[in-house]
C-alpha cells in the first residue's frame, strides 16, 4: 500500500511546481486504435481499460531539451522490473519527440505487450506486488547537462551508481511513511491490472543523461480500471435504459369498460 501514492507524494517533497507539464502522458488502447479519455474524480485521473486489450503508454516531450521519464506501471518500473522509484533508470526522451511505451521492457530489442487483465492476473501481482495495481505514473527530470542527440526510439539512461540512488531515495521517509496512511479504500475493489503479453520487437539503446536535480520536476499519475467499477465508484455515468412495465404488472389503468363479475 506504501508505493501507492509514491509519485503523487514526490512533489510534495521537492518537486517544484509547473504551469504545464514537460512530459504529456496518454494511453492508446492499440486493439481499437483509439486514445482513451481522461475522467476526473474525487481529484484524481482515471481511464477505463477494456479487459483483453492491448495498449501502449504514450509520452510527448513538450520542451525544447532531453528529459528523462521514469515510468512505472502498477508500482513496478517498466524498464528494470523493480519495485518502482524515481531514482530508478528510464527513457530519455529528445526535444518535442514523442513515443509510445507498448510494454515491459525485456531487452534492447523487444518487450511484453501491456495487456488489461484481471487483477490476480497482472504482472505485478504475479510477482508478489498486487498493492499498487491500477495506476500508471511517471516522474519526469531535466537534465544537468543539455544535449541533444536524435534518435528513432527514445534511448535508456544508463543506470546511476547505488550510492546516487540510496541518496535519493534516503531525501523522502517522511513521505514515504505517510502515503500508507493516504492509500484510500476504493483501491480494496480493483478488478483491472497490466498483463504481460505477448513480445514483440522494440529496440532501444543506451545513453548518458545527469539528472539536474534528485526530486523530479514533474509527477503525473493515472488510475485505471474497467469500466463497470469506474461505473461504480461514480467515476464514470451508468448507461440508462428506458424501464417498460411487465407484461404481468399490475396497472391503474388497463383500458376498456367495466365488465360484469364472474360471479
Amino acid at each position: 500500500m506504501l508505493r501507492t501514492l509514491l509519485f503523487a507524494l514526490a512533489v510534495a517533497v521537492g518537486a517544484p511546481a509547473i504551469a504545464s507539464p514537460l512530459v504529456e502522458l496518454d494511453v492508446v488502447d492499440r486493439d481499437t486504435g483509439q486514445w482513451l479519455p481522461e475522467y476526473r474524480h474525487r481529484g484524481r485521473t482515471w481511464i477505463a481499460g477494456t479487459p483483453g486489450h492491448r495498449y501502449a503508454v504514450r509520452l510527448t516531450n513538450r520542451s525544447a531539451e532531453r528529459v528523462l521519464v521514469v515510468l512505472s506501471v502498477d508500482g513496478v518500473n517498466a524498464v528494470t522490473g523493480e519495485t518502482a522509484h524515481p531514482s530508478q533508470t528510464g527513457y530519455v526522451l529528445a526535444p518535442w519527440q514523442s513515443t509510445e511505451i507498448t510494454g515491459w521492457r525485456k531487452s534492447y530489442d523487444d518487450v511484453a505487450q501491456f495487456v488489461f487483465t484481471d487483477l490476480p492476473d497482472s504482472y505485478a501481482a504475479r510477482t508478489g506486488r498486487p498493492d499498487d495495481v491500477g495506476v500508471i505514473g511517471i516522474a519526469v527530470f531535466r537534465e544537468a547537462r543539455p544535449a541533444y542527440a536524435p534518435s528513432p526510439a527514445p534511448p535508456i539512461a544508463r543506470a546511476e551508481s547505488r550510492q546516487a540512488q540510496g541518496a535519493a531515495k534516503a531525501a523522502a521517509p517522511a513521505a514515504e511513511a505517510s502515503a500508507a496512511d493516504a492509500v484510500s479504500h476504493e483501491h480494496d475493489a480493483q478488478r483491472l491490472g497490466t498483463g504481460h503479453g505477448e513480445r514483440e520487437w522494440s529496440p532501444v539503446g543506451r545513453t548518458h543523461f545527469v539528472r539536474a536535480s534528485r526530486h523530479p520536476t514533474q509527477v503525473t499519475q493515472l488510475r485505471y480500471d474497467a469500466p463497470e467499477r469506474l461505473m461504480a465508484l461514480g467515476v464514470l455515468p451508468r448507461p440508462w435504459f428506458p424501464r417498460w412495465p411487465r407484461e404481468d404488472a399490475p396497472r391503474a389503468f388497463p383500458g376498456g369498460f367495466v365488465p360484469d363479475p364472474r360471479w
